[in-house]
Parts: C-alpha cells; sequence; structure tokens
C-alpha cells in the first residue's frame, strides 16, 4: 500500500489526507498543534465559486479573468483554469459533508461581494466560514481514522526531509516526548505548513505558522517562488496579542472606509475610485490607509443590528471582545497587517516541487495566485490543491528501492543532541523577535532599495552568529532548532524584493513606482551553501 505523509492539519493538509485514504492510500498526518488548522479558520469572510446558481452575467471565464487579473498576471492560466472550474465540485463537496452555507431568502446560497472581482460569488457560512470547513473536514478525516486510513501523529514536528538524488523518501521528525529525531519513510512527502506568519511577528495568523519548514526545504535544494509578494490586508483591529481580522465581508456588506478632516469623515476610497472603491484589491486599499497619514475607520453602523446579527456575528462578537465596540454604533478603527502570503515553495500543475514526490498545497505552495491574492479564493485554492496533489500521488508509480539514510540520521542527531546539551549568551527567542522587527520594518507595505539591503545586512549578520546560538532552555527545542532556516527564509524573501525592481500587485517599491513589462514573471529563488540565486521564469513552468 503507498504511505503518503503530510505535514500539517489545516484544510489543505486535510483534503489532500481525505483524498488519499479515498485513493486506498495509507496516510500519516503530522499534526503538531493549532498552528495551520488555526490560520485555516482565519479565513472567515467566504470562498469563490461560479456555480449554477451565479448572478446573472458572472461565469467561469470571468472568475479566471477576475483571478489572473488580481495576481498581475503572475499565475500560470493553466493553474488558474483549473482552480476556478474545480470551484463548483469542491462546494457540492463540502456541502455533502456538512458545511452550512448561508442561504437568501429563496434558500438559494447567498452570495456576497469580495475585493478584486467583477461579481458577487463568494459563497459564506455568516463570517466564520474556514472555521464551517475545518469543522466538517475534521469529521471527515476521523472518519478515516476510525478505518485506519489516517492515522494522527501528535507532538511531532517536521525537521527535514529524507532526500538523496533529487527524490524524497520522507522525512525527520522531532519526537517532543522522547526528544528524538525519527524517520518516517514514505511514498510521497506533503506540506501543507501554512504561511509565514512569524517572520514578521504579530500578523492576522498563527505565530505558529513560522516559515520553518519551507526554509529548511529550500536550504535542501527545493526551489521558492514569489516570495516578495505578501498581502497586507486592510483591515485589522489591534490588540495586546495580536492583529484581529475584520473580515473583507463587512466591507463586502457595504462597510465604508473614512478618516476624519476638518471634523467631517472623508470616505477616501469612495472619492478616488468610484462606488466600489471600498472593494478594491487589498494591495491597493491597504496602500491608501498608509498614505492618508490619518487613523482610519471602517462603518457599518448604517446596516440595522438584526442585519449585522445575521451576516456578520462574529465580526461583531471580535469587536465587542477586543475592542470594546458595539459596531451597529460605532466605526471600528482599522489599519493594516500582514495576512497572507503569495509565495512559497514552486510546485508544478500536479503540486509536485523541483525534487521529485515532494509536494506543498496550500498557503507554502505559490501557484494560484500571483502578485496578489483575491479574497474567497484562499479556502478555494486549499481545498482544490489538496485534491490535485492527492490525485498527482495515486497516479504515480512507487519507486521500488530506497537508498539509506542511516549516516544522514546520525549525524542529525548527534547534531541535535549537542544543541540539547548546550548553553548561549543568546537566546533564541530574542533573535527571533529581531528577526521579526527587521521583517516589519523593511518589508513593509512601501519598500525601496535602501531598506531592503539594511534588511539583508542584518539578515545576514544573525546568520553568521546562528551556528553560535546554542540551546536555549528558555524555549522549546523546536524554537532552537528552527532558527537558522528561518532566517535563511527571511534573506530570501529580502532578496527577491530587491531583485524585483519595480512595483507589481503586492509588492510596492517607492523607487520603481510603476510596473515594467521586462519583470512580467514569476521570481524564482534557489540556495546552494549559503549563496541565493534569483532568476525570473517567463513561461510560468511552475504552474503549467
Amino acid at each position: 500500500m503507498k504511505r503518503v505523509l503530510i505535514i500539517g492539519n489545516g484544510i489543505s493538509g486535510m483534503m489532500c489526507a481525505i483524498r488519499c485514504a479515498e485513493y486506498g492510500m495509507e496516510v500519516s498526518l503530522v499534526a503538531p498543534g493549532p498552528s495551520e488548522q488555526s490560520q485555516s479558520v482565519m479565513a472567515a469572510g467566504g470562498i469563490n465559486g461560479v456555480t449554477s446558481y451565479h448572478v446573472e452575467g458572472d461565469s467561469v471565464d470571468s472568475h479566471i479573468r477576475d483571478t489572473l487579473k488580481g495576481g498581475a498576471f503572475l499565475a500560470g492560466k493553466n493553474a488558474v483554469e483549473g482552480l476556478c472550474h474545480g470551484a463548483e465540485d469542491i462546494l457540492k463537496y463540502l456541502e455533502r459533508i456538512g458545511t452550512v452555507f448561508s442561504v437568501d431568502s429563496n434558500y438559494r446560497p447567498a452570495l456576497r461581494a469580495f475585493g478584486g472581482q467583477s461579481y458577487n460569488r463568494t459563497h459564506y457560512c455568516g463570517s466564520s466560514t474556514g472555521k464551517q470547513i475545518v469543522s466538517a473536514l475534521t469529521m471527515e478525516v476521523r472518519k478515516y481514522e476510525g478505518c485506519g486510513l489516517i492515522k494522527r501523529r501528535l507532538r511531532a514536528h517536521f525537521h527535514s526531509a529524507l532526500i538523496k538524488d533529487g527524490v524524497c523518501y520522507g522525512a525527520l521528525l522531532y519526537n517532543e516526548e522522547n526528544r528524538f529525531l525519527e524517520p518516517e519513510y514514505a511514498h510521497a512527502l506533503v506540506m501543507a505548513t501554512g504561511g509565514q506568519n512569524s517572520l514578521f511577528g504579530k500578523t492576522t495568523g498563527s505565530v505558529r505558522c513560522d516559515g520553518y519548514a519551507v526554509g529548511r526545504l529550500f536550504m535542501q535544494g527545493a526551489i521558492l517562488k514569489n516570495l516578495e509578494f505578501i498581502q497586507y490586508h486592510p483591515t485589522t483591529l489591534e490588540t495586546p496579542q495580536k492583529r484581529m481580522l475584520i473580515s473583507e465581508a463587512v466591507r463586502g456588506e457595504g462597510g465604508r472606509l473614512f478618516y476624519i478632516e476638518n471634523d467631517k469623515p472623508v470616505y477616501f476610497m469612495e472619492e478616488k475610485y468610484g462606488p466600489m472603491g471600498n472593494l478594491m484589491t487589498r494591495d491597493l486599499v491597504s496602500r491608501e490607509i498608509v498614505s492618508s497619514g490619518k487613523e482610519v475607520f471602517l462603518d457599518i453602523s448604517f446596516m440595522d443590528k438584526e442585519e449585522i446579527k445575521r451576516k456578520i456575528p462574529e465580526v461583531r462578537d471580535l469587536c465587542a471582545k477586543y475592542g470594546g465596540l458595539d459596531i451597529s454604533k460605532e466605526p471600528i478603527p482599522v489599519s493594516p497587517c500582514v495576512h497572507f502570503f503569495m509565495g512559497g515553495l514552486a510546485v508544478h500543475n500536479n503540486h509536485e516541487t523541483n525534487i521529485s514526490n515532494l509536494y506543498a498545497v496550500g498557503e507554502c505552495a505559490s501557484i494560484y495566485h500571483g502578485a496578489n491574492r483575491l479574497g474567497g479564493n484562499s479556502l478555494l485554492a486549499a481545498m482544490y490543491s489538496g485534491n490535485v496533489a492527492a490525485k498527482s500521488i495515486s497516479e504515480k508509480s512507487e519507486i521500488s528501492s530506497r537508498p539509506n539514510f542511516d549516516s544522514y540520521i546520525n549525524e542529525r542527531q548527534d547534531i541535535f543532541k549537542k544543541l540539547l546539551e548546550s548553553e548561549s549568551p543568546f537566546a533564541a527567542m530574542h533573535i527571533r523577535d529581531m528577526l521579526s522587527a527587521t521583517m516589519r520594518e523593511n518589508m513593509s507595505i512601501v519598500r525601496n532599495r535602501d531598506l531592503l539591503t539594511k534588511g539583508m545586512d542584518d539578515i545576514s549578520f544573525y546568520l553568521s552568529i546562528v551556528d553560535r546560538i546554542h540551546y536555549d532552555p528558555s524555549a522549546s527545542a523546536y524554537t532552537n532548532y528552527s532558527l537558522k532556516a528561518m532566517l535563511s527564509l527571511a534573506l530570501a524573501v529580502l532578496t527577491c524584493a530587491e531583485a524585483r525592481k519595480e512595483s507589481r500587485g503586492a509588492h510596492y517599491r517607492s523607487d520603481y513606482p510603476g510596473a515594467n513589462d521586462e519583470y512580467l514573471a514569476a521570481t524564482l529563488i534557489s540556495y546552494d551553501d549559503g549563496n541565493y540565486r534569483v532568476t525570473f521564469d517567463r513561461e510560468m513552468e511552475y504552474e503549467n
């Protein structure tokens, strides 16, 4: 029986696990904690899809055009076509397994407007769509657990892939219980580890989605793509712990952005872009908020209180709990914050990377969103990518023999043991804090050469001392061993941003404020013993 090892228990990971089980494969699902699942739940506003209940004039072709345009034409056409054509089947599947979508007065699917889209095509469950989907998929996973086809591994963390001669044979996992590294061999390794929130510290997502796995695979030869494209969500609420997402659903239901000038509200997005100004793409809205230089508010108080309760109850509750706000009576103070990563592991249309039998799905894979993601497409891509990867794995021939990894495992275990036995004057958490401060300052919404160069110099310095940073007893073993790969990934992000000397999508440079056709290409970056190499893929090789 073919064995599949999946790292990550969010929507894309669970979907891939379910499909692999349905194909008759044995699945090991590594679920170290709530990290990826928490990230999936944050996708509150809805999931895009054109179905037989579509708005008059809408079509799958229109969804494709909007997705390609929203991504500044940096996503492969074939990949996006597959995503948009697959939406109706995905929505039917979600309903079949128990996802409860909102309906209108005629019991037809309720559809809301989302930024960058020509028609209302976003299906939703109030403002908790991600939570509803996670709940339904969790029950499906448990069903296959009961059949013995899915085995969930708890208290285990990804350490590195088992790769030889460009082929992946599984992974080395850190077992929290015995504090030991253990190999788990598989015919395919699927990464479903979410975004890179910890590189920036306080974001809308889980800080346990830290980018380590992507960084480690990068150091092991995996090619990364489009790292400079980082989506800042324009409407988040500041709290002491993190940024709370104020879903785009609020603006989809008519919410208006404004600031106060001369004691009067200025609806700046509507004044500049017309009636649909509040629903422009997220990168544009974020830049407009920052460039205003003023405190910005989002107002939905004109909506009937019962409508708020019915359509966006989670936003109402969130604002009351974390901001002491009654959104039926007062506006919400909002500001942009890191929310989604368009970049990640470069994958082909079947979600396989440049390393054979190594796959990536969900947010850690870069394929559908190009330079900017449309709201509502993340949940669709998470579901679709899990489907595609599982099908590809099921159709691929098994490798007849496996090389011996004993020397590699023993070498890594010796390094790991020395790490645990050593002490350091440098605290790993302190370096992590400096890393996130550096990234927030130098990879913000508006960038330039000076900022990017300073960020690269700072991260390069941290990397120069990382091998002298030994075990920090105040932090977990994972926090300690993950540091070098996270720093390497951060330097790769800055390197890609410096190399793209233009502004496109979510990447905006004040020293190159316009788009340049020379850069109408995906950014690829590879690693070779500390050296970084950037190339531009004009043929969109990794999507087609």
